[in-house]
């Protein structure tokens, strides 16, 4: 069943996402937000984010004439708990085929950042069958899933009270520019009621933050270094919009994702770090259009 869900109280949300919906999928429900009409384009976000980090971006896709998608995936910024799904990494990465066969998407434009990136490369050797192109952010690959920075998190979700305790931290907003929070993620400080909408959910909501833990206890770098291995078998065409200044992403992992892929195109982006979407939306967007328009 699918059907139009109001946000209400404290679900922030930027309204130029477009309409929000839900739709129930064999792990649970899911929320996504959509405009526009055309060729699909499917936006995955990372940890700790929700649709919120595509706000500046999804409507100038959407105007120049594409249908546009952002869910929000279970990755700690959602508002619907998803308590029997399986997520793992490729759990997740199932989740995203789903929500595709559900739809009936095909020839879909695939968009990630950060964690969200992993994910895709999953998606891209395991489920690649809806897929026309794809553009990868800076993202997790190789043997970075996560970057050093964030290499104990998996470590403290395992912990009793380890992610009520991340969760809580997060309440400091003296943290937010830290390099373990936003500060090496974002090179301009995130405006602060997005990172309400991306921070609250995960505080406010136990089986929220039980997502979350699932996730991160199945972070491993052996799902992208994998993935790697059969990343040549993926002939469709692959942007790497990477930030040239990533503390967290240097852009020679996109160079070497380049070399893998038959058919990649790397596009360095000036002045900004992991979240382009954030940093530099306007050049992003540009990228995107013009990269689905040449492959149409």
């Amino acid at each position: 069943m699918m059907n139009v869900c109001f946000p209400g109280g404290m679900d922030l949300r930027s309204p130029a996402l477009g309409p929000p919906h839900e739709i129930d999928l064999p792990s649970g429900r899911l929320r996504y937000f959509e405009q526009g009409e055309g060729p699909p384009v499917v936006f995955i976000h990372g940890l700790l984010v929700n649709a919120d980090l595509w706000r500046s971006v999804l409507p100038g896709v959407a105007a120049a004439g594409f249908r546009c998608l952002a869910p929000d995936w279970p990755l700690g910024s959602h508002r619907i708990a998803m308590p029997s799904a399986d997520l793992s990494p490729p759990g997740v990465a199932e989740l995203v085929a789903d929500f595709l066969d559900r739809l009936d998407l095909d020839d879909v434009t695939i968009v990630a950042n950060d964690t969200g990136g992993a994910i895709t490369q999953l998606l891209m050797v395991n489920r690649p069958d809806r897929i026309a192109r794809v553009v990868l952010t800076p993202s997790d690959c190789f043997n970075r899933f996560f970057p050093p920075v964030f290499a104990p998190l998996p470590l403290i979700a395992r912990l009793p009270g380890g992610v009520w305790f991340l969760t809580q931290l997060m309440r400091i907003r003296a943290l937010h520019r830290l390099p373990m929070t936003f500060g090496w993620v974002s090179k301009r400080p995130v405006p602060r009621d997005v990172v309400d909408s991306y921070l609250q959910p995960s505080r406010q909501d136990r089986e929220v933050r039980r997502d979350l833990g699932r996730f991160l206890r199945g972070v491993h770098r052996r799902h992208t270094v994998a993935a790697a291995t059969r990343l040549p078998q993926f002939d469709r065409p692959v942007l790497l919009a990477w930030a040239s200044e990533d503390r967290l992403f240097p852009i020679g992992l996109a160079h070497r994702l380049a070399e893998l892929l038959p058919e990649a195109t790397v596009a360095p982006i000036e002045d900004s770090y992991t979240f382009i979407p954030e940093d530099q939306p306007a050049e992003l967007t540009r990228l995107i259009v013009k990269f689905s328009r040449a492959a149409v």
